[in-house]
């Protein structure tokens, strides 16, 4: 396909890479997980956080297993599921299930209880579980979910959170904005972070891209920072991205 964006693709001068195969892995049996960044028994003094973004988790659940009911407070909370559906039910007496194409808010404020369990007896979920630094603690528990529709992220970036409860999207306690976007070979596209002082975390999905002029596979990650925006080309045919810009200054 013909390139749509015209930007110049500037080298990155400030950045992390995070390969997938050097993420911390857990194995559980029921649950499989790939950590971004330290979490439970993966410590890594190196990994600790990109700016706002505490947790990264790529996790994989098994047929009738799941998360039994467990405390968090003070943290904002996203699911993203990618494959299957999950269960979620807490303390505040929602009950919903998520699937692909919903995004799941938790804000854990003074404290929440929920659980999240696969309750396909022939089908695995997949998931992203995410978690930001709010900039209010202690905020009264919220809970949100969304479907939107995956149309609307074929060659451009739809936004999936924001700031902002008008916005498009879920809306969290901070200054922060996850966009995924998913896209035909060579096709490239620009993102203008909203906020001066934000970074940008890249994390693949699906496939391969080009970001600015450093190449990431399936499950890489790159953090941007100290930059206006950031170009962004898939190498790679329905190859698939998030983007989470997000304060830097905790």
């Amino acid at each position: 396909m013909e390139n749509k964006d015209t930007t110049a693709n500037h080298k990155i001068a400030n950045y992390i890479l995070h390969k997938a195969d050097s993420r911390g892995h857990a194995n559980h049996g029921w649950l499989e997980s790939y950590h971004t960044f330290s979490f439970a028994n993966y410590q890594n003094k190196d990994r600790m956080n990109f700016g706002v973004l505490r947790v990264l988790n790529d996790d994989r659940v098994n047929q009738g297993m799941g998360f039994g009911k467990h405390p968090h407070d003070n943290m904002e909370i996203i699911s993203i599921p990618l494959e299957g559906d999950l269960e979620h039910q807490d303390s505040m007496g929602n009950t919903t299930v998520i699937k692909e194409g919903d995004i799941q808010i938790m804000s854990a404020g003074t404290g929440i209880f929920h659980s999240e369990k696969n309750k396909n007896q022939n089908q695995l979920v997949k998931f992203l579980q995410i978690w930001i630094y709010p900039n209010k603690k202690n905020v009264t528990p919220r809970y949100d979910q969304i479907t939107l529709d995956l149309k609307d992220r074929h060659n451009k970036l739809q936004q999936i959170l924001s700031p902002n409860p008008e916005d498009e999207g879920v809306w969290i306690h901070q200054d922060a904005w996850f966009h995924i976007g998913r896209f035909d070979k060579g096709f490239s596209n620009s993102y203008p972070l909203k906020k001066s002082g934000n970074g940008i975390y890249a994390f693949v999905l699906k496939g391969d891209f080009t970001v600015g002029d450093i190449h990431l596979n399936e499950r890489d990650g790159l953090g941007i920072w100290d930059t206006e925006s950031i170009k962004i080309t898939a190498d790679s045919e329905g190859a698939e991205i998030l983007l989470m810009e997000v304060p830097m200054e905790l």
